[in-house]
């Protein structure tokens, strides 16, 4: 591997986990935000993701990054060692969140292949600032100085072995999972972060650094660390844990052992058991430590070598969706096999052809399955990331708001996750704004004064329900109207027979808004159309409900697949049409005195005494030749979004697996 490519390596990992540790951050923080102040596990969590984020860092020399987690680090082991008595919670999350956008920004220029040119100095100095004015009131004794989590980086990590009656000598053993890339630089990231309470360290392979190779080393063999320092076992252990490690080992022993070197067996171990090892050659992660009981030592013992065990890999979305277009186009070449009209001879003797051309769709349906399934992502990130937004903007609107998550575990396509994400964002926004009343607003009108937004997703008929719902005042449609009016929406239309529904769709035409100041999110009269605009490029709608007084409901209704859907072939007049299966409920045989003719040319029919309005397709598409006769014809009861109809086609051919496709832009053009 080349430097420049192991380089390219090393930073996709770099970015992908530090990533993935600040989500993690932000969750552990939104979830105690209205706490009083974070509980140990928080903090302890929140201290090792600073560690991990400022060891890593430094490593890849991205300097602002190292210092304003080195500094966060700072006061969250101040709070591990110290307590948290007068310490402002809520000024103490928003510097966390501050210092996790900053870090988010610089990642996301780096991943733009910019320099990450962000300056934390003001940042850093206003947690530090934060640092000594709780470190001040926490001490008891003016002048009393309270041991920070100095770790200056230029230092260097080796000093030479002068050991003291506090000194301690320990043997580590440390062991990643089978599958980490880079265990190099993982070791030498735990190297690094033992530099300050190191008197003297050793490590094995000795050149992590500069040879790739020991990478497979460490997964074989473990990576061993002597250390001779003043330290605890519970401090070096939180030190050097971090990701991909399986196991930490951490033995303390005499200055004799130590001087042994990296013999990590016990002395107490017979030689027939180091023959034992020699003759056969075990992983590290091959035993365990047995439980003891009292008085009795530790023993090694093999594990269930049979265990499943789970693997994974990273491939590039822009590769699935090319699997993704070869399957779509595989679909459409067994349709023209399977219905090839040379296959209509009379006589032809196809029973051989049928069952290989069964295994065929089997196959091929299989396939689109395996597809479908590593496309498909839960909502989960996207869903918490929404918390965040909520906290921001209440805060800066002097707004209480709690948002609620529902079905936040639905999967969709990862396609429709990156779309849906900005629509998300933006009504969210819209429902902290203008959706939900001030703490003084709802409490004169009989309200509780914490607000509530429930953001919840569902998966039915063959699409994923995603509903944004406050229970807030509610749109006016008077003023609604009103605007439209002066917008010249209304054209021809009478005020009186809109619904309240198309009335609200309103509020997605480019320009509108209903706000008179502008604010920093809202009043400009952009954005509902660039919701409307990005959901229907996977094929979706958003639908809008509302109550004044009591609140609106903005739904997104979005295809679950984008490419491959299930539909019923039925012919009407010599010609084929389809539908998607997911919306029919059944087919029924009918007969005449079913039928209803009460308000002409207005036609339902009764089944199972329920009345259902019946749609003759060859008369809505307008075919002269088609079935008249609805006894002879075929009757479907659809279902959509709550909504019942019937209807009537000639007869039903086949159900067929369709392929869409959006239109290519040349055809968008033709009036």
């Amino acid at each position: 591997m080349s430097g420049e490519q192991g380089n390219d390596g090393m930073l996709d990992i770099y970015l992908f986990e530090n990533g993935q540790l600040l989500e993690k951050l932000q969750d552990i923080v939104l979830e105690q935000k209205d706490e009083s102040f974070f509980d140990e596990d928080a903090i302890n969590e929140i201290f090792r993701i600073m560690h991990t984020i400022k060891g890593s860092s430094s490593i890849m020399m991205f300097d602002d990054i190292t210092k304003v987690s080195h500094k966060l680090e700072d006061v969250f082991f101040y709070l591990r060692e110290s307590g948290q008595d007068n310490v402002s919670h809520m000024e103490l999350v928003e510097h966390v969140l501050e210092v996790a956008d900053f870090i988010m920004a610089e990642l996301q220029k780096i991943n733009d292949g910019e320099d990450a040119d962000g300056d934390s100095a003001e940042l850093v100095k206003k947690i530090d600032d934060f640092l000594c004015d709780i470190m001040g009131e926490g001490n008891e004794e003016p002048g009393a100085e309270m041991s920070v989590n100095e770790q200056p980086v230029a230092q260097q990590f080796y000093i030479a072995p002068a050991a003291t009656e506090s000194s301690k000598f320990y043997k580590i053993w440390i062991q990643y999972h089978e599958e980490t890339q880079m265990a190099n630089i993982r070791a030498y990231t735990a190297v690094y972060a033992l530099k300050d309470v190191a008197e003297d360290l050793l490590y094995t392979p000795d050149d992590i650094i500069v040879n790739e190779e020991s990478s497979a080393v460490i997964l074989e063999e473990g990576f061993r660390i002597l250390l001779q320092s003043q330290a605890q076992v519970k401090e070096i252990k939180s030190l050097i844990d971090g990701t991909g490690i399986t196991k930490i080992d951490i033995k303390e022993c005499t200055a004799e052992e130590y001087q042994r070197g990296f013999d990590f067996l016990e002395p107490s171990q017979s030689q027939e058991t180091k023959e034992k090892k020699e003759e056969k050659e075990l992983k590290p992660g091959d035993f365990v430590i047995e439980s003891k009981s009292p008085g009795k030592k530790k023993k090694l013992v093999k594990k269930n070598s049979s265990a499943p065990k789970q693997s994974f890999i990273s491939v590039n979305v822009e590769k699935l969706d090319i699997l993704m277009d070869l399957i779509g186009e595989l679909v459409i070449s067994e349709a023209v096999v399977l219905q090839n009209p040379d296959l209509n001879v009379p006589g032809l003797e196809l029973t051989n052809f049928k069952k290989a051309s069964a295994q065929l769709m089997k196959i091929s349906s299989d396939l689109q399955d395996a597809i479908m399934s590593m496309r498909m992502m839960p909502l989960t990130n996207t869903f918490q990331k929404m918390n965040r937004i909520v906290f921001d903007v209440s805060r800066k609107l002097d707004k209480d708001v709690e948002l609620v998550l529902e079905g936040e575990s639905t999967e969709v396509d990862k396609n429709i996750i990156e779309h849906i994400s900005d629509p998300l964002m933006h009504l969210i926004r819209n429902a902290v704004d203008h959706g939900v009343e001030t703490p003084k607003e709802r409490k004169a009108v009989g309200k509780p004064e914490k607000a509530t937004i429930t953001l919840s997703a569902k998966n039915e008929g063959g699409k994923v329900w995603i509903s944004v719902k406050d229970d807030g005042g509610g749109m006016s449609r008077q003023k609604i109207l009103e605007k439209a009016k002066r917008n010249g929406l209304l054209g021809k239309r009478d005020e009186a027979s809109l619904s309240d529904k198309e009335v609200y769709q309103f509020i997605t035409s480019p320009g509108f808004s209903t706000k008179e100041n502008v604010s920093e999110y809202s009043g400009r009269g952009v954005g509902m159309d660039v919701v409307v605009k990005n959901i229907q490029e996977v094929g979706g709608t958003l639908d809008i409900d509302s109550v004044q007084g009591e609140g609106s409901t903005f739904t997104l209704k979005i295809p679950l697949t984008l490419a491959i859907i299930n539909g019923m072939v039925m012919e009407i007049g010599g010609s084929s049409y389809a539908i998607e299966t997911g919306s029919v409920r059944e087919f029924v045989q009918v007969s005449r005195d079913m039928l209803i003719h009460e308000n002409e040319p207005d036609e339902c029919i009764m089944i199972r005494g329920e009345c259902y309005p019946v749609i003759r397709l060859s008369k809505w598409f307008g075919i002269e030749n088609g079935e008249q006769d609805i006894e002879k014809g075929a009757v479907l009861i659809m279902e959509n979004e709550g909504s019942v109809v019937c209807l009537f086609a000639d007869r039903l051919v086949r159900e067929q697996e369709i392929v869409v496709k959006p239109m290519p832009s040349y055809i968008k053009k033709i009036k």
